[in-house]
């Protein structure tokens, strides 16, 4: 049986190339074999390396150069394939953004990343409008049925019409930024993390060995494939077969990474658009999936769904899981559901790329219910003490999970003193609390601080408590997460009024929910006297929780 510590000796090479080659050189292996299905859209690896090309045409034609900045403001669909990889060839960063962000974040981000262009849906389109006015947004492309007549706008597709189907990719360096991606961090302060094409390149060859057992390699002009590792034998995805259903947003870190590794394996991409488990079902079994993603509240819906008994899910190998660990009552309906699939939790986060941990899936190796996995390749861990950091902790106590390897990213845009606490000596804090067993599995134990995780998505309570405190009725507001089974942890405010103020539950909810994404919304509003405090007075979130009941 192979080891932790059989996995942990193996060193991969990492090929000193971007992310500017991915679409030419994926065309060149994979050809006309489907990259993206979308409805009744089907974009090959040849297609989009022809679509990426013209994509990166209108860009620079418009003025973007290597190193500037692409705000991508989009949903699942083909053009985001396009518009990323074509941005990326053209030697641009990528900014991801959800595209029901309101205004006055998105105006900040583009403001902050100085994006010199833009893409965005017809649906949304009208906000990316206002926010970019009177910044360094020089372009907008606009995804669209029907014309588009906005000012300094574009058709998407209109815009790439009788364009040169090449594009020679833009030389830029693996030490420049390939995303400028979003996260709330264990600060809960929005901030942008530099993802450099190192990075990305890193964690892409981690992900094509640990849940593939092939080897990334370049050759001379950075054109990257890839070889089997003879000794490696993963129960994962096979280079050039099946499909992944994609439900994730494109636009999250996860997902992003995900899909240029998926890719580079040649694993057809089919777009399912909203999440219902009847839906999933039959395109897993129409489309032969083999590798899917999803987080424990999909795995519970999908494993538990009626269809599951007439659908034939056999070709799926691999069943990944992130955000939250599986209870072992989803486990055991998921192994019922995809008796030939192994399940693969894993840990990571955006300041990682994407993946640090992952349970192994070779051939040979155990299931460990409860726990994130291994470190992939090259991947140090320690678990620290969270009073003194210098303070390694021995296996089984609990601590600061701290991480070091070629998916730590660069630190935060326009935040030094955040990056120098975070970002010491090529070690990166995570703010998470873990231990490890005997074996070296990784167990996280608490999530960062005090987020929550509502339907896998991280919500931060002091964003919420920022916003409440703003209210005019409101003087001080603590945010706790009260359980909700399936899907996670429903955000839950206690809120003291300004003096002589009675201030209105659903009038706050609505406060909020006009200023954050639909997933961070107060689910309820308590209001109290006074928060409880320390001695040194630090609200006590544990005693709020206490007094909630489970949703």
């Amino acid at each position: 049986m192979t080891s932790a510590s059989d996995l942990a000796q193996r060193r991969l090479s990492y090929p000193a190339t971007t992310m500017a080659v991915w679409a030419p050189s994926l065309a060149a292996v994979y050809g006309d074999r489907p990259a993206v299905i979308d409805g009744d859209r089907v974009l090959t690896y040849n297609d989009l390396d022809a679509r990426s090309a013209q994509f990166a045409g209108v860009l620079h034609e418009a003025g973007v150069r290597a190193r500037d900045v692409v705000l991508l403001h989009l949903g699942n669909c083909v053009e985001f394939h396009i518009a990323y990889y074509g941005a990326l060839r053209v030697g641009a960063a990528v900014t991801l953004v959800n595209p029901l962000q309101p205004e006055p974040g998105l105006r900040r981000q583009i403001e902050e990343t100085s994006a010199a262009a833009a893409v965005t849906g017809s649906a949304q389109s009208e906000t990316l409008f206002r926010a970019a006015e009177g910044t360094s947004v020089r372009l907008i492309a606009v995804v669209s049925d029907e014309a588009v007549t906005a000012p300094g706008a574009v058709h998407f597709g209109d815009a790439l019409e009788g364009r040169p189907e090449t594009f020679e990719p833009v030389v830029t360096g693996p030490d420049d930024i390939a995303h400028i991606a979003y996260t709330g961090g264990t600060t809960g302060i929005s901030k942008g993390v530099r993802v450099l094409h190192r990075n990305v390149v890193g964690n892409v060859t981690q992900m094509c060995a640990w849940r593939a057992g092939h080897q990334l390699v370049a050759d001379v002009d950075g054109r990257i494939s890839l070889e089997p590792i003879d000794d490696l034998k993963i129960a994962g995805a096979v280079p050039g077969q099946g499909s992944t259903i994609v439900v994730s947003p494109l636009f999250h870190a996860h997902a992003l990474i995900n899909t240029s590794f998926l890719l580079a394996c040649g694993l057809t991409q089919v777009l399912a658009g909203r999440f219902d488990p009847a839906r999933m079902l039959e395109l897993i079994e129409r489309y032969e999936a083999s590798y899917i993603t999803g987080s424990p509240a999909m795995w519970h819906a999908l494993a538990t769904h009626p269809d599951v008994e007439t659908r034939d899910l056999s070709t799926v190998r691999v069943v990944s899981s992130g955000a939250a660990p599986i209870d072992h009552v989803t486990l055991e309906n998921l192994e019922r559901a995809f008796p030939n699939a192994r399940i693969a939790e894993g840990y990571g986060l955006t300041e990682g790329t994407c993946v640090v941990t992952a349970m192994p899936l070779v051939v040979d190796s155990e299931y460990r219910l409860g726990s994130v996995g291994l470190p992939v390749f090259d991947t140090e861990l320690e678990i620290r003490s969270q009073l003194d950091p210098g303070v390694v902790l021995p296996e089984g106590e609990r601590g600061e999970l701290w991480i070091r390897g070629p998916q730590v990213t660069d630190g935060y845009l326009g935040h030094p003193e955040i990056t120098a606490e975070q970002y010491v000596d090529g070690w990166l804090a995570t703010g998470d609390i873990a231990y490890r067993d005997a074996d070296g599995f990784v167990y996280i134990a608490d999530r960062a601080k005090d987020m929550l995780i509502y339907k896998g998505y991280n919500v931060y309570p002091r964003e919420l408590e920022e916003i409440l405190v703003t209210h005019p009725k409101v003087s001080t507001a603590a945010v706790v997460g009260r359980e909700a089974g399936a899907i996670g942890q429903e955000p839950v405010a206690f809120v003291v009024p300004v003096a002589g103020e009675e201030p209105d539950a659903e009038e706050l909810k609505a406060y909020v929910a006009e200023r954050v994404l639909p997933y961070k919304k107060i689910r309820e509003v308590v209001v109290v006297d006074a928060l409880p405090t320390s001695a040194a007075g630090k609200i006590l979130k544990t005693d709020l929780r206490s007094r909630l009941t489970v949703s």
